[in-house]
């Protein structure tokens, strides 16, 4: 039985309970990035996954877009970033992690360093890829500076 949605969020649009959220990015101790990519079916951090996103209108609407996950937020949710295959070169908003698995079309990708999501693990539709630790390291390197977020050290 699918659940009756508000008239003006769209209809490809998850449950509000697990919907992913746009949220303000907290203070410089209050995440912490890491890279623990497992293909188990789960967001890990440094992964994209593919997940319902809302518009930055707020609206109610949004669109099934790739995400990359970088650190937990709680047992049910993960912080991510979203990815854009739209060129922002020289935006200092933007970092370009060239193209992967998480999109078909082979096309390149940016990270929107600006934005920070929370993702339900039910909102999660599919685990798309690992990012490769190099480029990983650059986006936690831009979300440092940014945030002030420090990052787990390896074991």
């Amino acid at each position: 039985m699918r659940r009756k949605q508000s008239a003006d969020a769209a209809p490809d649009a998850p449950p509000l309970a697990v919907r992913t959220r746009l949220i303000a990015p907290p203070g410089a101790n209050g995440l912490k990035i890491s890279y623990a990519p497992e293909a188990d079916g789960d967001a890990d951090a440094g992964e994209i996954v593919w997940t319902w996103v809302p518009y930055a209108e707020g609206d109610g609407r949004g669109k099934d877009r790739p995400v990359l996950v970088i650190g937990r937020q709680d047992s049910e949710h993960v912080y991510a970033v979203r990815l854009t295959s739209q060129q922002h070169d020289g935006d200092r908003d933007y970092i370009a992690i060239g193209s992967g698995p998480w999109d078909a079309r082979g096309r390149a990708s940016w990270v929107d360093i600006e934005q920070l999501y929370s993702v339900h693990h039910r909102g999660m539709r599919r685990e798309a890829a690992a990012l490769d630790l190099d480029r990983f390291v650059i986006v936690a390197n831009a979300l440092r500076s940014r945030y002030g977020w420090d990052a787990e050290k390896r074991r």
